[in-house]
């Protein structure tokens, strides 16, 4: 295999635009792998780990652009360097040709869309502070996609929302549903008379889909960015939209999410919920459920349960019923993972979890951790067990490929599968590796083809493993409802044939992959 690479100074392109050039690059016949990306800190590093990190990379700054491929010789790695280019300029030719006006400022957005209420901001996080607190003093409520913004500015951002009556969510804020409208990252639900509130993207979408799929629907759905429940910023907007939704009169029924809060948080949030007269559902992964429930909230144990009481509780019926049904499912589940363990040869004990969901990530540690202990992550709910190398699992590994260290100049994993896709196949090596579980993100904004984009790196996950004696068990969930773009219903059944095993839920899937790695052994 021939690596050649080139460094283009001081050219720009956004990351989605790199994406599509990087893809199309490793559909050349002779290519084993090609990237487009600018020169960050974390780019190099998964250069590194892909044996794509030339000499003359290491000294690029995060202006500068990287191209690369890897290819059966020389030519053909020439052939690669040229085409990339080639599609570079194409890209910025269709750009220009579109004809489409896009504005340069808030103030040009504002004079083509003067009703506007809302501002959602993606650029670089050392702008996008100065682009909020701009978009604030306009009177706009401002939804921050960024991320890699100072804590310092969130809280000055948020603080000054609070003072305006004004929203800021984020940053990294994914999803959002206000008045019916649909926000980045979000699903296709009906209208209805359930609100959330969530310090969690893919929380707030896993939820807000079992709500949809169940035949309720969503009155408003409020992001604020996961760091929002940390002590630094002290749950500013979760709480200011709390009480948005006390006084929102579509809103019959408040479901609260988030990431692990800190404790002192969660107390604040307890104080408030308290006072509400509105029923109260919670699922605060990782804080003591007893603290929401001594305020009167429904405490669900998994966002799925939180999902299904909210349903009960916006159709005047008693939530009781909800444990027993999920009971009696486990038993089902706990039957597969019987079946599936049986397979296993002997040292196979270990899951690798690969996400685009940081909550959905941290439920399945939260299960683990109850069932059978805590499992090493970049962002481990027990610190002690916190990867030393991001890019090596150890025993029981689950990692969220949202997090920043993996997104810096790169699309979000739920746009942009290569790095999974890579790690899907490198896990697969690992003698030790049993289950090897994956969250499919579908809805607006999310991978328009996430199944074909997966199919390749099962079958050859699966294919590595066979050759090797073992049985490989890759568990996916799907979030998502059956009206959005992707088409759930196909999704499932190309995963299936691909060889996954298919979970409608998060929950769902870990619980089953908690049963295969308890029979195993996998401490």
């Amino acid at each position: 295999m021939a690596v050649k690479g080139i460094i283009k100074t001081g050219e720009y392109y956004d990351s989605v635009s790199l994406m599509l050039v990087a893809r199309a690059l490793t559909e050349m016949e002779g290519v084993e792998d090609a990237t487009v990306v600018m020169g960050t800190a974390e780019n190099k590093q998964i250069l590194e780990a892909s044996d794509m990190l030339l000499d003359m990379f290491k000294d690029a700054s995060d202006t500068d652009l990287l191209i690369v491929g890897k290819a059966v010789d020389e030519a053909k790695a020439d052939e690669v360097i040229e085409r990339a280019e080639e599609l570079l300029i194409e890209s910025k030719q269709k750009k220009s040709a579109s004809g489409e006006h896009m504005p340069k400022s808030i103030e040009g957005a504002l004079d083509q869309e003067p009703d506007a209420t809302v501002l959602i901001i993606s650029v670089a996080g050392r702008y996008a502070g100065d682009v909020a607190m701009d978009g604030l003093k306009k009177g706009l409520h401002v939804m921050l996609f960024s991320d890699n913004i100072s804590i310092e500015k969130e809280k000055e951002l948020k603080e000054y929302g609070r003072e305006k009556g004004l929203l800021v969510m984020g940053p990294d804020c994914g999803t959002a549903i206000i008045n019916g409208a649909p926000l980045c990252f979000a699903n296709v639900v009906k209208r209805g008379n359930i609100g959330l509130v969530a310090a969690s993207g893919t929380g707030l979408q896993e939820v807000s889909c079992i709500i949809g799929n169940e035949g309720a629907g969503i009155s408003q759905a409020i992001g604020t960015g996961g760091r929002d429940v940390k002590s630094d910023i002290g749950g500013i907007m979760f709480i200011e939209g709390i009480k948005a939704l006390e006084a929102d009169e579509a809103t019959d029924v408040i479901v609260l999410v988030s990431k692990p809060p800190a404790a002192d948080v969660l107390a604040k949030v307890a104080d408030v919920v308290k006072d509400l007269k509105k029923p109260v559902v919670a699922i605060l992964i990782g804080g003591d459920p007893e603290v929401m429930t001594a305020a009167g909230a429904n405490a669900a144990q998994d966002l799925e349960q939180a999902g299904l009481i909210a349903v009960a509780l916006s159709r005047g019926e008693s939530p009781d019923g909800v444990p027993a049904s999920l009971e009696a499912r486990k038993v089902e589940i706990i039957k597969q993972a019987e079946e599936e363990a049986a397979k296993m040869k002997d040292g196979q004990k270990y899951l690798r979890g690969l996400f685009s969901g940081g909550t959905l990530c941290d439920e399945t540690q939260l299960m683990f951790k109850v069932d059978i202990g805590p499992v090493y992550s970049p962002a481990p709910i027990d610190p002690a067990f916190k990867l030393d190398d991001i890019w090596k699992s150890k025993e029981n590994t689950v990692v969220d490929l949202g997090e920043d260290e993996f997104t810096v100049g790169r699309p979000h994993p739920m746009i942009d599968f290569l790095l999974r896709k890579k790690r899907i196949v490198e896990e697969a090596k690992d003698p030790e590796t049993a289950v090897i579980l994956l969250d499919v993100v579908l809805g607006y904004g999310s991978n328009m083809e996430p199944a074909a984009e997966l199919s390749p790196a099962i079958k050859e996950a699966k294919e590595i493993a066979a050759e090797a004696g073992r049985h490989l068990a890759i568990v996916c969930s799907i979030t998502g409802t059956y009206k959005d773009p992707q088409n759930r219903k196909k999704v499932e059944q190309e995963l299936k044939d691909a060889g996954a095993i298919v979970l409608p839920t998060n929950a769902a899937a870990s619980l089953l992959t908690v049963e295969i790695i308890k029979i195993l052994g996998g401490k």
